[in-house]
């Protein structure tokens, strides 16, 4: 084969959109070596200021390992270094040539000639292409370079490929990693708002049962936030770098639900015109959160009994059974032990389910932690919709801590998401906050610290918050921040409760400790 019939071949494998690009360049080094009788053929490309083969003919993988150069390095890296071809006639006597691969120790009773050409691209260098020839003087070494540099001119387009290639790789990587980290950082148990009693028992249950594969049984209220702590789970386990899967059982009719969590084959309903996955397949090594699994209807209980015992179900429609490497953390706002009791909910999967229960406190019960959660959403909101909104004025603080919050943490958000809408100045007023919550302007909250002297449980428990308030403060010599840390609070909250007991921390300054 003349050299113009091994450029169309070349060009022809370097086109095609069907080769994968480091294959085309393999073929291409194989063509060379068949056709035009030149050897140990290798391409490298230039990687941080190195020189690394991507593609070689004629090597072995140990050959290959060893097939590194630094621009300047020996031959290779010379031409790198000076962007110009090079012949090395007889390798043997060339102090230059490193054989840094060591596929020439045996060079034959001939010797070998090398030759070797920058691939560039614009004047910008990409890589080398390099061939050795059995040393034959019938055969011009000057006609074998010419024939590579064209080569190397039509390869760059191939070789620039690679890279682009391996960048969008690297930034996807990239990209993946860090949203994976975000996600990781989002959900650790530390970062679920509150620090009422009843919540930082929620946070050490779900560092607990984390690591485990235990199935998890989170209950509470509609918007107590059951799927953060579903997340948190998953996303503290060792199971973390695989898929969470959630279904909202409640929000799918009995006719889909079972081919939404374990898929069915083609042909095994109407409509079904392919094979497809279910939830628990796509969640294979990661965690499956069932949401408002009270919902379920009892047929659909019992296949996720069998999931639960067995770990193995079937796709809808098919009889190949397929096992479930899957963690079930499930959530439900209903009664599950008035559904049993009414024959709704089966006492077999409520035991499988209620492993390790977890119990949501409704935010009526966490009055110290709302302003900690409206502050949050402030913060969220206010970045959100590019709004400079900094503070909640007192009276809003008033209104937000008397209502009873029927819709929980979910209608806090809502509430202040709106009042960010509507302000103007920078601050959220009493006006900007639903009628609902002004309504009930003139209601007594349980939270109020003049409520101390009230008759019954509420007002006991706030004289008691009073009392501890007192002494934390006397301990602190009226250092509010200090006070704050000990009692597992914020400033503000502090200093919010010291309002509403009309209490000065200068009095406190002026009181030697205890």
């Amino acid at each position: 084969m003349d050299a113009l019939d091994v450029l169309h071949e070349c060009s022809k494998i370097l086109l095609s959109r069907h080769t994968e690009v480091r294959q085309a360049l393999q073929c291409v080094l194989e063509l060379l070596a068949k056709k035009a009788g030149l050897r140990h053929g290798t391409i490298t490309l230039l990687h941080d200021k190195a020189l690394v083969i991507a593609a070689a003919y004629g090597l072995s993988p140990d050959e290959l390992a060893r097939g590194h150069y630094k621009l300047g390095e020996g031959i290779t890296g010379r031409v790198a270094l000076e962007k110009r071809s090079a012949v090395v006639p007889d390798i043997a006597s060339e102090p230059l040539f490193l054989d840094r691969t060591r596929a020439r120790r045996t060079p034959g009773p001939l010797g070998v000639s090398f030759l070797c050409v920058p691939i560039l691209k614009g004047g910008m260098l990409l890589g080398t292409l390099s061939v050795d020839r059995p040393l034959d003087e019938r055969i011009s070494l000057d006609q074998n370079l010419r024939l590579l540099e064209v080569i190397a001119s039509i390869t760059a387009a191939a070789v620039e490929r690679i890279r682009a290639t391996e960048r969008e790789r690297l930034a996807l990587q990239a990209e993946n990693q860090r949203l994976q980290h975000e996600l990781e950082g989002r959900y650790e148990v530390r970062n679920l708002l509150g620090s009422c009693q009843q919540m930082q028992t929620v946070k050490q249950l779900t560092l607990q049962v984390a690591p485990s594969s235990a199935t998890a049984l989170i209950r509470g209220e509609s918007g107590t936030g059951k799927e953060l702590v579903a997340q948190a789970i998953h996303y503290n386990s060792p199971r973390r770098h695989k898929p969470f899967i959630r279904i909202n059982c409640a929000a799918l009719p009995d006719s889909l639900i079972e081919s939404e969590l374990f898929g069915h084959e083609r042909g095994a309903f109407t409509g079904a015109v392919e094979r497809r996955k279910g939830r628990f397949e796509l969640a294979a090594g990661g965690t499956i959160f069932l949401d408002e699994i009270g919902d379920v209807s009892p047929a659909m209980q019992v296949r996720l009994l069998r999931v639960l015992q067995e770990r193995e179900f079937e796709r809808v429609g098919g009889a190949e059974t397929l096992s479930a490497d899957v963690r079930v953390v499930a959530a439900t706002s209903r009664n599950l032990e008035q559904l049993m009791e009414q024959r709704r909910f089966r006492e077999d999967l409520f035991y499988r389910l209620n492993v390790f229960p977890i119990i949501m406190p409704p935010l009526r019960d966490r009055g110290s932690d709302i302003l900690l959660l409206a502050d949050h959403f402030l913060e969220k909101y206010a970045a959100l919709h590019a709004k400079p909104v900094n503070r909640i004025t007192e009276r809003a603080l008033e209104l937000l801590m008397r209502h009873a919050w029927p819709g929980n943490v979910r209608e806090l958000e809502n509430v202040v998401e709106r009042a960010v809408l509507l302000t103007a100045d920078g601050a959220i007023h009493s006006s900007h906050l639903p009628p609902s919550l002004q309504q009930a302007a003139g209601a007594i909250s349980p939270a109020r610290a003049g409520d101390g002297h009230a008759d019954g449980f509420k007002g006991r428990v706030v004289k008691f918050e009073l009392e501890m308030l007192r002494e934390t403060l006397q301990e602190c010599r009226g250092n509010a921040a200090e006070a704050a840390r000990r009692l597992n609070t914020t400033s503000r909250i502090l200093r919010y409760r010291l309002r509403q007991a009309g209490l000065d921390l200068r009095e406190f300054r002026a009181r030697p400790a205890k």
